[in-house]
């Protein structure tokens, strides 16, 4: 048990059975208990295995590489379909982790296997990714953009890129773009 993640469940407003029970099981597993993002994150050897976290409707053990996890339960979520590592597994009353126990320690337990042996989930690449039309047009036309798209970071890049292309109409994409130009070229992330 970690005293600066105390916080967390103190404070929690909701779900504060649920996160309790969700800790007692993840102390269990004996792995490192730590605040990261705001959440409590359970580590080994300093690699990120899973976290609690709570949202209006539910709250939800995350396994980082929970693609990997075998799934017999079939009680992992993938968030969004761009989310390519991460799955959840939602609860929205505190029965439900009750009657899971065994499976999430069982869970926990191959997370940790599955960063023993070193395996990496297949991300996509970053030309992988939709191109909006309106953004490959910009890029096309003005060679220092371009420039300074290709220098940032894969992830940066799928950022930009999916937040462009998540708008449904062309003039609500061309507003994005014209707006995080200037972000672009001084080499700044969408959410830095």
């Amino acid at each position: 048990m970690n005293l600066k993640v105390n916080f967390f469940f103190e404070n929690a407003r909701q779900w504060k059975e649920e996160f309790e029970q969700l800790r007692t099981i993840a102390l269990s597993t004996e792995l490192v208990e730590d605040l990261k993002w705001g959440c409590p994150c359970y580590t080994y050897e300093g690699k990120n295995i899973f976290l609690i976290h709570g949202f209006k409707e539910y709250c939800a053990l995350l396994f980082f590489k929970g693609a990997l996890i075998k799934d017999p339960e079939h009680i992992l979520i993938q968030q969004t379909g761009n989310v390519q590592a991460a799955r959840q597994i939602r609860f929205t009353n505190l029965q439900q982790i009750v009657d899971l126990e065994k499976v999430l320690q069982a869970y926990m337990f191959e997370a940790v296997e599955i960063e023993e042996s070193g395996v990496k989930v297949e991300m996509k690449k970053t030309k992988e990714f939709e191109m909006p039309e309106e953004f490959q047009h910009k890029l096309d036309t003005d060679s220092v953009l371009k420039e300074a798209f290709e220098t940032l970071t894969p992830g940066r890049q799928r950022a930009y890129l999916l937040y462009f292309s998540s708008a449904k109409q062309s003039k609500t994409r061309v507003a994005r773009i014209e707006k995080y130009i200037p972000h672009i070229l001084n080499g700044i992330g969408l959410n830095d």
